[in-house]
């Protein structure tokens, strides 16, 4: 079941969905509009391979930077962190969603790493992209995205339970961590 706007009220206020900074007026009628961060990563162009199951691979090569905007050029990926911290119960996750009005300028939010398991905490690693033929400069604070949350059972073994959660408490945007996985033949 999708939480709407009095159920997100009632589970912040009582402290089973946690989000910092919080202000309710983010609160839309199935979902919590989420912010942009203030930091920034990205790849340098280039023609060295990254192999996920290499940490020096992924590592290598990035920019960061903290800034108050950031003009994301077309055909660029870039990492970036939300504003909130957010902290899910064992019977709570959420999808991360981008906001129309964002995507119209063709930016997108994330690539395919959508889904919040119930017992995450940290801020959310943004996989943004610019699919337009122009720049677009997008602002720490900004609203870019929205999470919906979906009461579930309870898990058996929610993500801060699980001995291999690579990105438990994560601040800041993230790199890829899958090279902590072990390759299989």
């Amino acid at each position: 079941m999708i939480l709407v706007d009095w159920q997100l009220l009632d589970r912040i206020g009582r402290g089973h969905i946690r989000i910092d900074p919080y202000d309710p007026k983010l609160i839309q009628p199935n979902s919590l509009d989420i912010r942009l961060g203030n930091h920034f990563v990205w790849y340098k162009p280039g023609k060295e391979v990254i192999d996920p199951y290499a940490k020096d691979s992924v590592t290598s090569d990035v920019e960061e930077v903290h800034a108050d905007s950031f003009v994301l050029n077309p055909g660029q990926f870039i990492l970036a962190e939300t504003l909130e911290c957010i902290g899910l119960p064992d019977n709570i996750v959420a999808t991360i969603e981008g906001k129309s009005s964002i995507a119209r300028l063709g930016v997108t939010l994330h690539q395919t790493g959508g889904w919040i398991d119930a017992g995450f905490r940290g801020t959310i690693t943004l996989e943004m992209a610019n699919v337009n033929t122009r720049p677009v400069k997008v602002y720490a604070g900004m609203p870019i995205g929205q999470l919906v949350f979906y009461t579930t059972e309870r898990a058996e073994m929610p993500y801060d339970k699980k001995g291999d959660a690579k990105y438990l408490d994560q601040r800041q945007a993230t790199l890829s961590r899958y090279h902590a996985n072990k390759m299989r033949s």
